[in-house]
């Protein structure tokens, strides 16, 4: 409001600005217009009745910058009674041509010549034939209508420019915004899976130890090493992820060790280790060349498989094909058996993880299918693999 304010407060200044410069312009011309009909004619009601004209429209000229139009069609009239108005008639069609459009414009300049021509009959000049000067006189009207127009024409023109540029920093200010928040959700996704992952580890270890209070002490002793470590890492992960989304600038997310194709074999090691059954068949060729994008997107979705699996179906095997080859395309199938009816899941889910899988996916130009199908959930991934 306070901006709308001072716009208008601007526009009253400029407003009253124009009026004065309109004034002073008007006031110079209208008095050497009357000291000309002074020096030519002796005092008489002609000069009296120029006076007045001259006194009246120079009162009138400052109302163009409010009322255009109106003004001039007044400065026009006076201008048809004496020579001394011409001036501030002309100032006005200036005017409305540089503030209206074209035709109203014309309408005005018409009018204008119309009453110079009522001048000319009533009051001819002396000096120069009717038809030369009612020449003139119109070779003055168009130049004046002319010259506004093309200021106007000017005037638009830079309007659109500036309008134009506040419309382009806002949309680069738009897509600055948006490419941000597409690189924090990126991240969360990731931190997600990743977090999603770790938890899942440390809730394997934690039922291991319930179930199994007879352990011997240096399994319970490693069981809780590791619990405890996993917990630091995540706690870890986790502050990494508030540091990112906190940032301003997504140089921060550079130089974060991203995973790749061959690290899922040291994410089924870990699976392993917390007790799970996983079967690897790798049937990849020429696994290093898989782009980059392509195998991180292969290895979130070997994460989120075996989340998943050991969320809701946990201590049942788990068998994890990679098949594909340069030219075609990467296929990632996860598979495992469905839990029994009534089990309760080891951790509750958020229930974003596959959608946020499946964008991942389509983002990397390839497609998730996942079902429950013949005893079995069935997590299958096709990712192109250029040669």
């Amino acid at each position: 409001m306070n901006e709308t304010f001072d716009r208008a407060g601007l526009d009253a200044r400029r407003l009253l600005r124009g009026a004065a410069i309109l004034a002073v312009v008007a006031g110079a011309l209208t008095a050497l217009t009357v000291w000309g009909r002074v020096s030519a004619q002796a005092a008489g009601a002609a000069l009296a009745l120029d006076i007045a004209v001259a006194l009246a429209s120079w009162l009138l000229t400052p109302l163009l910058m409010w009322r255009p139009v109106g003004a001039a069609v007044a400065l026009t009239a006076l201008a048809a009674l004496s020579p001394t108005a011409t001036p501030a008639a002309s100032m006005g069609a200036l005017q409305v041509a540089h503030r209206r459009p074209f035709r109203t414009a014309a309408l005005v300049g018409a009018a204008g010549v119309a009453a110079h021509v009522v001048q000319g009959l009533w009051r001819p000049n002396r000096g120069i034939s009717f038809s030369w000067w009612l020449l003139l006189v119109a070779v003055g009207y168009g130049a004046v209508i002319g010259w506004g127009a093309l200021a106007r024409a000017r005037r638009e023109l830079l309007e659109s420019l500036r309008e134009r540029a506040r419309r382009a920093e806002a949309e680069q200010g738009r897509r600055v915004a948006e490419a941000r928040m597409a690189e924090r959700t990126r991240i969360a996704r990731e931190m997600h899976d990743v977090l999603a992952h770790r938890l899942s580890l440390l809730a394997t270890y934690a039922g291991a130890l319930e179930y199994r209070p007879d352990a011997p002490p240096e399994k319970l002793s490693q069981a809780a090493g590791v619990i405890r470590a996993g917990v630091h890492q995540a706690l870890e992960e986790l502050r990494e992820v508030i540091l990112l989304l906190r940032a301003e600038d997504d140089a921060v997310a550079e130089g974060r060790p991203q995973p790749v194709l061959g690290d899922v074999v040291r994410l089924v090691e870990e699976s392993r280790d917390a007790g799970g059954q996983v079967e690897l068949r790798d049937e990849t060729v020429e696994a290093s060349a898989l782009p980059a994008a392509a195998g991180r997107t292969a290895y979130r979705v070997v994460q989120e498989g075996l989340t998943n699996a050991r969320k809701h179906a946990g201590g049942r095997p788990v068998r994890v094909v990679l098949e594909g080859r340069p030219g075609s395309r990467l296929v990632v199938d996860i598979r495992n058996p469905l839990p029994e009816d009534g089990a309760e899941p080891l951790a509750p889910g958020s229930g974003t993880g596959l959608v946020g899988l499946t964008e991942r996916v389509r983002l990397a130009g390839g497609r998730l299918d996942h079902q429950a199908a013949e005893g079995e959930f069935r997590l299958r991934a096709w990712l192109p693999w250029p040669a």
